[in-house]
């Protein structure tokens, strides 16, 4: 490939830019003025917004501008963006790509993925708000992924009388946290975007003002060419593709650096080398390609590489970690709860990972870090992520595609957070898993018993601990190594530092689990009685345990059934508010949806439960 064939010089007269701030500061009109200024609009485009500004404008008489972008029925109905609206135009020889993203609180995840791709950021205030919660987190989010350019556009300059003082005040108020945003070059401009002053044209309304305007900045605007362009090769692998036995191709997109035929490379995480035989694109066969060109590669020979593991040069490996120190932007209703079990997605690589309870918070009106115990919607933190195996990365400020990532609730399957990687935390490289002689199948055989976890679930007062005690007689009459797990009795020791908040739940639970697994190597049958309220707790306990060797037993006891028991008083003192967050009154508990054994109190014995448990237990070859 020629110099002038190379996609990174062609791209640098592509300027990708995105509109951010808070609602109503008139970044959808923004983008239509530029549109129109351009003359990107066709004739019969132009009369129909003519005539949906008659129903749908929020501008008198004049154009509406905004509803260019605002393609929505509920965005044209109430005013606002929604979705993230992307747009393209030229002029003066110069490609744009304009992602329009909505200013609601509600849609900052909107906001967040569009900021994600793009060079340079326009953040407009509106002149007679000034800065608000919603500028300054979006102001954030931009600079945290990694944009460098910014505009801060000063809109609705001619509902103030274009007055200086009021852009100067907006202008100092700006700067004075600044400081604390990674922006290489800031440009501040006067304008209405409904009235075009500052647009296209300099406008004679603000001859205090001397600097560019909107349009000639944009066109004039210098990118320094992404960290990835210049850094050494690196390609996820999205995709083995294999179909016949003489062919074996990696296919992927080059996220850093390029390639060349007959170039050494190593596979990450297995650090197999082996030398690139071709290079093929939808061009066909070449002798190089380059960052963001999508290719299949093949190799001199066979190594241990899938989806999600990552080729790069021998002399410059990524990183390999399973621990990972990150910074997040929470997504979702629900709280972070420490502990929890989310699915880790970065690029083609999947993992089961938890977070640790954040290190901070950003305070989103003056940029400091706050203590905290957990993430609400919308706040952005630091937070150590664990992952269950080894990850090839490169930290964000270094490679957006592979230092990038999300996190997905496998329950719901809605993504909670979105997070780039500052660093990793070394575990990988000095912790080893050591092989002992003896190990889970002959500590079984000799004491002729399949281990095996039996997890009983269920509200307090349920039944648990009875049944369990009378299960493990019932066991131990037949000579098997059985141990039992309280919860109220493990609280008094192993997990005596923890409260009943969600993430120390969750933190109970994981230990417990872990515990479990090693009475389980024990070759023991381990009886585990915690009343592990929520769902994705037990499904990380399933995980830790192994899913062969994980029975989940329902303790099938109505809410009302275990309040007429009350034996420990518990439920009397949570409704009268002594007890705050009691499973079944202050916190929810999410019954198994589909149990190995659904054990139901009120019909049956506690002797009469413990002999179905043994009936499944000689079942499934674990007696």
């Amino acid at each position: 490939m020629l110099d002038n064939e190379n996609p990174q010089t062609d791209s640098a007269s592509l300027l990708q830019f995105i509109t951010c701030g808070s609602v109503d500061d008139g970044k959808s009109t923004l983008i239509g003025r530029l549109l129109f200024e351009t003359g990107q609009i066709p004739e019969d485009h132009l009369q129909a917004l003519t005539e949906d500004s008659k129903k749908f404008g929020t501008t008198g008489e004049e154009i509406d501008y905004a509803l260019l972008i605002d393609g929505l029925s509920a965005e044209r109905e109430q005013g606002i963006t929604i979705d993230v609206a992307y747009r393209y135009f030229s002029h003066s020889g110069r490609k744009f790509i304009v992602a329009d993203t909505p200013g609601h609180e509600q849609y900052t995840r909107n906001m967040a993925t569009g900021a994600s791709n793009a060079d340079l950021a326009i953040i407009m205030i509106d002149a007679r708000k000034g800065m608000l919660p919603q500028t300054k987190r979006h102001s954030f989010i931009t600079s945290m992924v990694g944009v460098k350019s910014l505009i801060v556009a000063i809109n609705k300059m001619d509902l103030v009388n274009f007055d200086e003082a009021v852009y100067l005040k907006i202008k100092d108020d700006f700067l004075k946290n600044a400081n604390a945003l990674d922006f290489e070059d800031i440009t501040f401009i006067p304008l209405s975007a409904l009235k075009g002053d500052n647009i296209v044209t300099p406008s004679p309304r603000t001859n205090w003002y001397d600097g560019p305007t909107l349009l000639s900045h944009l066109v004039d605007a210098q990118i320094a060419q992404k960290a990835e362009t210049h850094a050494a090769f690196a390609m996820p692998v999205q995709w083995v593709n294999r179909p016949n036995l003489d062919f074996r191709g990696y296919a992927g997109t080059i996220t850093a650096g390029h390639i060349k035929s007959g170039q050494k490379v190593i596979a990450l995480p297995s650090r197999k080398e082996a030398t690139v035989n071709s290079i093929t694109t939808s061009e066909g066969t070449k002798d190089e390609a380059f960052c963001g060109e999508a290719v299949t590669i093949t190799l001199n020979e066979e190594i241990d590489l899938s989806r999600g593991d990552v080729l790069t040069v021998a002399e410059t490996e990524c990183d390999v970690a399973d621990i990972l120190k990150t910074h997040i932007l929470w997504m979702n209703a629900e709280h972070l709860v420490a502990g929890r079990q989310y699915i880790f997605q970065s690029a083609a690589y999947s993992a089961k990972s938890t977070l640790s309870k954040p290190d901070y918070k950003v305070d989103i009106h003056n940029y400091e870090q706050l203590p905290c115990k957990t993430l609400e919607l919308n706040e952005i933190g630091s937070c150590t992520l664990f992952l269950d195996r080894p990850l090839s990365f490169q930290p964000y400020k270094d490679n957006r595609t592979l230092g990038s990532f999300i996190l997905i609730n496998p329950i719901t399957n809605e993504t909670v957070a979105m997070g780039m990687i500052d660093h990793d935390m070394r575990r990988a490289h000095n912790i080893f898993e050591e092989n002992m002689a003896i190990d889970r199948a002959k500590r079984s055989e000799i004491k002729n018993q399949k281990p095996c976890v039996i997890w009983m679930t269920g509200l307090s007062g349920a039944g648990k601990s009875t049944i369990a005690n009378v299960l493990e007689q019932k066991l131990y009459s037949k000579y098997k190594h059985t141990i039992t797990l309280d919860g109220d009795n493990v609280r008094h020791g192993l997990n005596k530092d923890l409260g009943f908040s969600d993430t120390d739940r969750a933190e109970n639970i994981r230990r417990i689990a872990e515990v479990s697994k090693l009475m389980l190597d024990a070759g023991m049958i381990a009886i585990v009685s915690f009343i592990s309220p929520f769902r994705a707790e037990r499904d990380m306990a399933r995980d830790i345990i192994g899913t062969e060797n994980f029975i989940e037993a329902f303790i099938n006891t109505p809410l009302q059934v275990a309040e007429e028991r009350d034996v420990k008083g518990l439920y009397k003192k949570a409704r009268s508010g002594e007890i705050p967050n009691f499973t079944g009154i202050g916190s929810p508990y999410e019954a198994p949806t589909n149990p190995e054994l659904d054990l139901k109190t009120v019909e049956n014995s506690a002797e009469d439960l413990a002999d179905q448990i043994i009936a499944y237990l000689e079942e499934n070859d674990y007696l």
